[in-house]
């Protein structure tokens, strides 16, 4: 079995190949992020704790309701997927661990040398982390840099580096700030506009009941006024 340990306070990968099934019996029916002692590997990992991290063998399973890793669309649906098993086994070729507690000696290629940090963290929260920043720090001046040799002959190399984001997706920055002013005042024009929109059409709604009703209380003095002139000029009878 090839047991591929990570260091991640070095930041260095040592790939060890195993012949001798009694040395790695150990990790045999552990589970993912289980903590297992590294002394049977050999004397040089004594005091050495490694957690397994993952196994690259996965396996094609008849999943249904019930079962994890599956939701069923319809009532009694079944649907073979590809599954990745969290138990070791003596069928997995390649088995990734991490060290969590470095023993007295050291092993070359895994505690021996520190690599310089190629890529720093992305998210602003974890680059103040990092960084040990304040808030008055500007974190845009604390991004990790890469230098890339660029293909062309002759051409100088460049720094690159990734776009910061934060929590939400943007940066708190003065023109992230000013953006969120000039939306606020679209928004709150918008709403005067509207709120004047309804006062000139309520007024203009007013304006022309009161003319209809002038004009029905108009109708009806005229209407009243003819009948009392009929009413005047009817002949009477002796």
């Amino acid at each position: 079995m090839k047991i591929n340990i990570a260091n991640p306070a070095t930041g260095q990968q040592k790939l060890i190949d195993i012949d001798d099934e009694r040395r790695y019996r150990v990790f045999y029916d552990k589970k993912i992020s289980q903590e297992v002692p590294a002394d049977s590997l050999g004397p040089e990992w004594a005091g050495y704790i490694l957690r397994v991290s993952s196994s690259p063998y996965r396996v094609r399973l008849l999943l249904a309701d019930g079962h994890s890793c599956y939701r069923p669309r319809r009532t009694g649906e079944r649907k073979r997927k590809s599954v990745r098993g969290c138990i070791v086994g003596p069928d997995i070729a390649v088995l990734s661990v991490v060290l969590v507690k470095q023993g007295d000696g050291e092993i070359a290629g895994l505690t021996d040398n520190v690599l310089p940090k190629r890529l720093g963290p992305k998210r602003a929260t974890k680059i103040k982390r990092f960084f040990n920043l304040n808030k008055e720090d500007d974190v845009r001046k604390y991004v990790v840099r890469r230098e890339v040799t660029p293909k062309k002959e002759g051409a100088k190399p460049y720094t690159k580096a990734f776009s910061l984001q934060s929590q939400n997706q943007r940066l708190v920055t003065p023109a992230r700030l000013q953006r969120r002013r000039h939306l606020k005042s679209l928004v709150r024009r918008r709403t005067e506009h509207q709120k004047e929109q309804k006062a000139e059409y309520d007024a203009m709604l007013a304006k022309r009941v009161a003319e209809k009703k002038a004009k029905v209380a108009a109708i009806k003095a005229a209407h009243h006024k003819s009948v009392l002139v009929s009413i005047s000029f009817m002949p009477c009878v002796i």
